[in-house]
């Protein structure tokens, strides 16, 4: 027994030293595309991989320096020391390969290239990356296995392979990544068991294996992560027993569509049988699950075998341990010469620099970063969520009920947006906010308000008081809020809120007068434009009274774009407290297009400060276009004896003059060039219910 266990010894030795030599030459091949050019030319090797045809990457080309500000390699994202260190390309229809030429970009913290048709087998040359976060390549045609090297990745804090056509066994190797938070598998051709080293994960929060063709049982040693809140093992063929702490996760744990599963504490679960409960964890003396042939009287370890039953001998291993042990050293001091030789090159060339009141010659990465401007993504940590609804932050009111309810992940906001793909983009807003189209996985249709952080208020404690406010307007006649994400690496914010499906009030002003646009509901008729200016008084109303959970709130910003109509033609304003959540040089920046269409009411140019006369304002000149149906009113001649003029002429006539003449007079008293003469809105409403 002793003889076997020395052998094994010896055997872990080799594997060990083995392991160390290919490290050794992953690193090497990876070193000798870094240099003078080096990255620029991994960069182009990568892009002809990736994109044969040359078509989806134009601006990957020679001569041109990847990391320039303006006219870069599109979705190329550098570091302070001009090293690249995002590559994000999601989205951009490649129907390449990547290539092993990958592990050039020595810096590397980001790969995204999700969302493309990239097809062909992952390369074990990725562990050279040692520096990668978050790697990215779900949604594509990759097959063959998962490089068992991947372990090697320590850095790793991300690992999207999903939906793809990887085959073989999940790698026990994974479980060498104690930075690991989010592993996503699903929907692959994988096989195999569940490897137990899973749960040496402490960070582990999500675990998606999903829709493959694993067999065996859950490891328990998943019950054991601290961290877990998110697995997923449905459509497999798993079976015995469950272990029932993961009844803890509720709704996170989802196991359906298995062959046999058994346990208790979960519903649509069968009770285990004494066959079921078998520890998967047990150690075992043989790993790969075949047991030797042993002899009469080899027990003791003295019996005796023959042909290939018979363990290697001990010489025999100590040798290839010796020799192993040789290669080890020779490579060892290669790459401490080689390590020692790029540090002193690096230190003659670098120019240095003083960081925080001290000389240095190493920039900050995380502080200091160039960024193309093509590129989607902004950090260098992406993983690294940063989420001030987290539970002890309740200092400015949130109750954790509210909190919980509203805290979205950036998986979640990424998933219903395809990525922020350009097809789901609804609009922009400058250079700092962009809003999509999305739909959550229960199929509820979103909008996501994307902003960069820079854009919220720094102050965290006056970010959550905005937030809080945002979570609290509740009517029928306001944009409901539904959640939060923000991402401290991506440096933005992310507001989900609910979809209204017919657009902004803008789409029914400048109506050509025909019958295409009758038929599609683009002429409003008197009624619905009359319940419309109802209904954006109400909103407006409730924004500015006071109640049990929220202050009177002043719009700021009340335009016909931030008016949206649901498909009965319920308006419902949209916008409605985001000047708490924005810095205020960002709310005076929006303010300037609401200045020329004329929504901005005149004693803003001379006290500089905004009121609920100034909703008012706004409200009236909305009240003009919806009576004319236009979107540029102040040019409009009229008299208060004569409405006829004013009135849309796509309502052929179809009016109440009336009803009319009340509101012409509304609309010329709520735009008062004196904010004293204008009527609050509960006037207004209390007059509006006359009709």
């Amino acid at each position: 027994m002793a003889s076997v266990t020395f052998s094994a010894r010896l055997v872990a030795l080799a594997a060990i030293a083995a392991g160390v030599l290919l490290l050794g030459g992953l690193f090497l091949q990876g070193a000798d595309a870094v240099g003078d050019g080096g990255e620029a030319r991994a960069l182009l090797d990568l892009g002809a991989a990736l994109d044969p045809t040359g078509r989806m990457l134009p601006s990957w080309v020679p001569g041109r320096d990847p990391c320039a500000r303006d006219g870069g390699f599109e979705g190329v994202a550098c570091d302070a020391r001009g090293a690249v260190a995002n590559v994000s390309l999601q989205g951009k229809g490649l129907a390449g390969t990547l290539s092993p030429v990958v592990a050039g970009l020595r810096a590397l913290t980001g790969l995204y290239l999700h969302y493309n048709k990239l097809r062909g087998a992952l390369p074990r040359e990725l562990a050279g990356l040692t520096g990668l976060t978050d790697l990215y390549l779900n949604v594509n045609n990759f097959s063959g296995p998962i490089p068992p090297e991947i372990g090697a990745m320590a850095s790793l804090q991300v690992v999207q392979l999903c939906y793809n056509q990887l085959g073989g066994s999940v790698p026990t190797q994974l479980g060498l990544l104690k930075r690991l938070s989010v592993l996503a598998l699903q929907s692959n051709n994988l096989n195999g068991a569940i490897p137990a080293s899973l749960g040496d994960l402490p960070q582990l929060v999500r675990l998606d294996l999903s829709f493959n063709n694993l067999f065996g049982s859950i490891p328990v040693r998943l019950v054991q992560l601290p961290r877990l809140v998110a697995l997923d093992v449905r459509n497999n063929s798993l079976t015995g027993s469950v272990p029932s702490e993961l009844a803890k996760l509720q709704g996170g744990f989802q196991y359906a569509n298995n062959t046999d599963l058994c346990g208790t504490g979960l519903p649509a679960l069968r009770p285990c049988t004494p066959a079921d409960l078998i520890n998967p964890d047990r150690p075992q003396p043989f790993s790969a699950g075949i047991a030797p042939q042993i002899t009469p009287g080899s027990a003791s370890g003295h019996g005796r075998c023959s042909g290939a039953h018979c363990p290697p001998s001990t010489k025999a291993l100590a040798a290839v341990v010796v020799v192993a042990l040789i290669l080890f050293a020779v490579t060892a001091a290669g790459l401490f010469a080689f390590s020692w030789y790029r540090w002193r090159k690096r230190r003659v060339a670098g120019s240095p620099v003083v960081v925080g009141g001290r000389c240095s010659s190493e920039v900050p990465v995380k502080e200091s970063f160039r960024k193309s401007a093509s590129s989607t993504l902004v950090s260098l940590e992406y993983s690294n969520g940063w989420d001030p609804l987290a539970d002890g932050r309740s200092g400015v009111g949130f109750s954790q009920e509210v909190a919980r309810s509203f805290r979205f992940n950036m998986e979640d906001v990424e998933s219903a947006t395809r990525y922020f793909s350009e097809l789901n983009l609804l609009g922009k807003n400058g250079n700092f906010a962009a809003t999509y189209m999305g739909t959550l996985r229960d199929g509820t249709s979103v909008v996501v308000k994307r902003l960069g952080k820079t854009c919220c208020k720094q102050e965290e404690a006056e970010f959550l008081k905005g937030l809080k406010l945002l979570s609290e307007l509740r009517h029928d006649n306001i944009v409901g809020l539904r959640g939060f994400c923000c991402s401290r690496a991506r440096g933005e914010c992310f507001l989900v809120y609910d979809f209204v499906p017919n657009g902004s009030l803008s789409r029914f002003l400048d109506v050509d007068d025909d019958e295409f646009a009758r038929s599609n509901g683009r002429v409003l008729e008197w009624p619905t434009r009359i319940s419309i200016i109802k209904g954006i008084a109400k909103g407006i109303e409730y924004l500015h009274s006071s109640g049990a959970n929220k202050p009177p709130l002043v719009h700021q910003n009340i335009s016909a774009d931030r008016v949206l109509v649901d498909y009965t033609y319920k308006p419902l304003i949209s916008g409605s407290g985001l000047n708490k959540l924005l810095v205020d040089d960002l709310v005076f920046s929006t303010l300037k297009a609401s200045a020329a269409m004329g929504y901005l009411a005149p004693e803003y140019t001379t006290i500089g400060r905004f009121s609920e006369k100034s909703d008012v304002y706004a409200f009236g000149v909305i009240v003009f276009q919806i009576l004319t149906g236009k979107s540029k009113t102040m040019q409009l001649p009229f008299e208060p004896g004569n409405v006829e003029g004013l009135i849309d002429s796509n309502l052929k006539g179809c009016y109440s003059a009336v009803e009319a003449a009340k509101l012409a007079k509304i609309a010329l008293l709520c735009t008062s060039e004196n904010p004293d003469r204008r009527p609050t809105m509960e006037e207004l409403l209390q007059e509006l219910c006359t009709f």
